[in-house]
Parts: structure tokens; C-alpha cells; sequence
């Protein structure tokens, strides 16, 4: 091993070593760890005043599983369609954007149930995107979900 994959190798230990060995409960989050936390609030990339960079634009929606809207920046609505799909609609034209979701709870508490997901744009409307979740075993079902746009 030389001196730089040494040094690195004791390190990763040293984190390790931190790390809590305590078991999770199901259904629970790990709790943060110090290094984990003090991240919280660093500018990664100088940003313009409405907290972009100057080259991007890009939009979140973060919807409950009744499809209403739980919080986001360019989303103007959305809606439960039929079980397990939704409409989402921002405040301008996505359709040749690149989207990307997650299923996922709208709070910061507790897990979400698992299941899969697939978005595409909305079929008649340019500012939307339609999303379809279903549980494990692929069957519609109504999840929470966290959806990013970005053109």
C-alpha cells in the first residue's frame, strides 16, 4: 500500500470508527452524524439571487400520496389522477427537460413504503409531467414522491 492509500485507508477507519453500531428499528432513519450535519448549509456553486446558477434552470416538486402538493420551487400544481398516477405542472414548459424521481416521504421523519417509479412528460400539457407509482410488486399504488426538473 503506498503512503497516500495508507493515510486514506486509516481515515475511512477513523469515520468508520464514528459511525453508530446501534441497530435501526424498520421504518426508522439512522440518526446524522457530526460530519454529516456540519455540511448543512455550504454553497456548493456561486448562485444568482434567486439561488441558481447561471446556467441552470431547475424545478422540484415534493408531492403526497393523496397528490397534493406538499412543497416546491416552479411548481404550480398537482393532482392524484387514478391510483398510483399524478400530474405535476410548473410554471413553464418542461417538454424537453430531463426529469428525475424518487418515491419518497414529504416530511423529514421515517421511511417511505418501497416501490418503483417512471415519469414522463404530460401528454397535452407542456408545463407537466405525469408520474405513475406502484408498490413492490408492481402493482398502481398511491406513494409520495420528490420530482426534479431540469432543462
Amino acid at each position: 500500500m503506498s503512503e497516500t492509500s495508507e493515510a486514506r485507508h486509516a481515515a475511512e477507519q477513523s469515520v468508520a470508527a464514528e459511525q453508530p453500531a446501534a441497530a435501526v428499528a424498520v421504518g426508522e432513519q439512522p440518526p446524522a452524524v457530526t460530519t454529516e450535519a456540519e455540511g448543512v448549509g455550504v454553497a456548493a456553486v456561486p448562485a444568482t439571487a434567486g439561488g441558481l446558477p447561471a446556467t441552470a434552470q431547475g424545478h422540484f416538486a415534493v408531492v403526497n400520496a393523496n397528490g397534493t402538493l406538499a412543497r416546491g420551487f416552479g411548481a404550480v400544481s398537482s393532482a392524484r389522477l387514478a391510483t398510483g398516477q399524478y400530474e405535476v405542472v410548473f410554471i413553464q414548459n418542461v417538454a424537453r427537460s430531463a426529469f428525475i424521481a424518487t418515491i419518497g416521504l414529504t416530511g423529514s421523519l421515517g421511511t417511505s413504503p418501497p416501490g418503483e417509479i417512471a415519469v414522463v412528460g404530460r401528454a397535452g400539457i407542456p408545463a407537466g409531467v405525469f408520474v405513475q407509482t406502484w408498490n413492490s410488486s408492481g402493482v398502481p399504488a398511491d406513494r409520495a414522491f420528490h420530482l426534479h426538473v431540469s432543462s
